[in-house]
């Protein structure tokens, strides 16, 4: 059968058409097998970056462990280990540096700033909160510590002093508490301490001895026990904590006379806080020197090992104390409602603050949540949030507590009763004015070793947890954050029902009692 020129063209086209649509469905296959791929690889790409500093850590943390292990065998003398520790102690000088102008910045502009908002019953409240729970944070680690004696282990404990001497060093410390909380002179706070010691006062009685005709004269000498005035390096961060913290609020108080001084300190924390984001990067770098410095100087690594492990632990249980009981338990108390119900609607920011590191960087997420699933009002949540993000730092505290303490231990030094006061109060202001950034922590506990007198180089035993650590306790601090909002919007429930059925003109009665950050909102 013959088929004419038209019947061809149509087989041609029909031939030509199949293979063609064929060819386009294998680049189809080909080019999503592609965007796959790419979506996957920024998928990783961006988990790095985002947890970029954790790996470095974390990487760091392992290569030093590593190399400690690999020159023990050398038997290094003490020269060398300082040559290797010596990125490390650059680390420690960094963030000893940083210590006195992020200290007095941060705790100016946040005084300075909670003046100006904090006049009504709702920032007294907040604040209110905010201390008692840090201070039961410190509390809740000192006595962890104290009870399960993590840097001990099986070591022997150091023999205690008797009964009356520790009673004598107790006053004098709450004495040194005293003197250091007023310094005399504002810059030599800076980098000096008041620390009272004991010397020895001598004393001569003369006595006659009278025997029959022999009259002969003699001499007791007597050496008496008496505090010495005197001081130790170091910064008095409690003078500076009380000059800060009173300064700030004379200038919150001043209205727009201070407003220069307020921006200049408000722009130095600011600056100070980059600067610390930038820093911290050195971190990982002085980390692993540090690390393989304090392996080869162990007597008993596995000791050692366990030691840290029980730190860890120590930390999480506090947390979980903290978290689950200690809340919970002043929710109920003051709004005699389900705190759990409460802690429910709140899953969302605490994964967020368990995965980024950061209070702040979870503020909005905190903000949604509690507006949309626990029904809070927005006026309290967004005065309260934005402070407590930056103030309230009760994990940081219990943490910085443990940390301490376990130092002491591990240095087989004992805390006397008034020495763990001074450390509570320490670790409370510390925590209150420590960076709401990822491991802007290490930065605080450098000043709380350096206050009580104990080795800041030690901060590297605490670094092979605290990528964990730091999760944990910005998790409780979020959660915090959260359940304070809840107490303080229930304690100013009838100052919120006011608010909202007065009219535009009867405002400023509530004004006055409320705060005129809340009514210009």
């Amino acid at each position: 059968m013959l088929l004419n020129p038209n019947d061809l063209s149509e087989l041609d086209s029909v031939e030509v058409t199949e293979p063609q649509g064929n060819q386009t469905y294998h680049k189809c296959n080909k080019s999503s097998d592609h965007v796959s791929c790419t979506q996957n690889g920024s998928n990783v790409m961006t988990f790095l970056k985002r947890n970029a500093f954790v790996v470095l850590t974390m990487v760091s943390v392992a290569i030093g462990i590593g190399l400690g292990f690999a020159l023990r065998p050398i038997n290094m003398s003490t020269r060398d280990i300082k040559y290797l520790t010596f990125p490390g102690e650059l680390l420690m000088r960094i963030l000893q540096m940083l210590v006195l102008p992020l200290l007095i910045s941060s705790l100016i502009t946040g005084m300075s700033s909670v003046d100006r908002k904090a006049y009504g019953k709702l920032g007294l409240r907040a604040l209110s909160f905010y201390m008692v729970t840090t201070i039961i944070a410190a509390f809740t680690g000192i006595a962890l510590a104290i009870l399960i004696q993590p840097g001990k282990s099986s070591r022997t404990a150091s023999v205690s002093s008797s009964g009356e001497a520790e009673a004598v060093q107790t006053v004098d410390s709450f004495l040194d508490l005293i003197r250091n909380m007023i310094p005399s002179n504002l810059i030599e706070a800076c980098f000096r301490k008041v620390r009272f010691g004991y010397g020895y006062d001598l004393v001569i009685y003369s006595y006659r001895h009278c025997f029959i005709l022999n009259n002969k004269y003699h001499s007791l000498i007597i050496f008496i026990q008496v505090p010495v005035p005197g001081t130790s390096d170091g910064i008095n961060i409690l003078g500076v904590l009380v000059f800060s913290v009173a300064f700030g609020l004379t200038l919150g108080s001043m209205g727009t006379e201070g407003k220069p001084l307020r921006d200049f300190f408000d722009c130095l924390n600011k600056a100070m806080m980059r600067l610390v984001s930038i820093v911290i990067w050195y971190s990982p770098v002085g980390t692993l020197f540090l690390l393989a410095g304090q392996v080869v100087k162990m007597a008993d690594p596995g000791e050692i090992g366990r030691e840290v492990a029980m730190y860890a632990l120590t930390v999480i249980i506090g947390l979980i104390i903290h978290s689950f009981f200690t809340l919970p338990l002043i929710y109920f108390m003051v709004t005699r409602k389900n705190p759990f119900r409460f802690i429910g609607g709140l899953l969302q920011p605490l994964t967020t603050a368990f995965g980024t590191s950061s209070s702040s960087a979870t503020l909005p997420v905190t903000l949604h949540c509690m507006e949309e699933n626990d029904n809070m009002d927005t006026q309290v949540a967004r005065f309260m949030l934005p402070i407590g993000a930056t103030m309230n730092m009760d994990g940081a505290a219990l943490y910085e507590a443990v940390a301490a303490l376990f130092i002491a231990q591990v240095n087989n030094m004992e805390f006397n009763l008034g020495q763990i006061i001074i450390l509570s109060l320490i670790v409370t202001a510390a925590s209150t004015g420590a960076a709401g950034i990822p491991q802007a922590g290490m930065v605080s506990m450098v000043i709380v070793l350096a206050s009580v007198g104990l080795p800041t180089e030690d901060i590297s035993l605490l670094l092979i947890f605290d990528w964990i650590l730091d999760r944990l306790r910005t998790t409780t601090n979020v959660l915090g954050d959260c359940i304070g909002v809840g107490v303080v919007q229930h304690l100013s429930r009838h100052e919120l029902q006011m608010l909202q059925i007065c009219t535009h003109g009867q405002c400023k009665y509530i004004t006055v009692l409320y705060g005129t950050a809340l009514y210009e909102s």
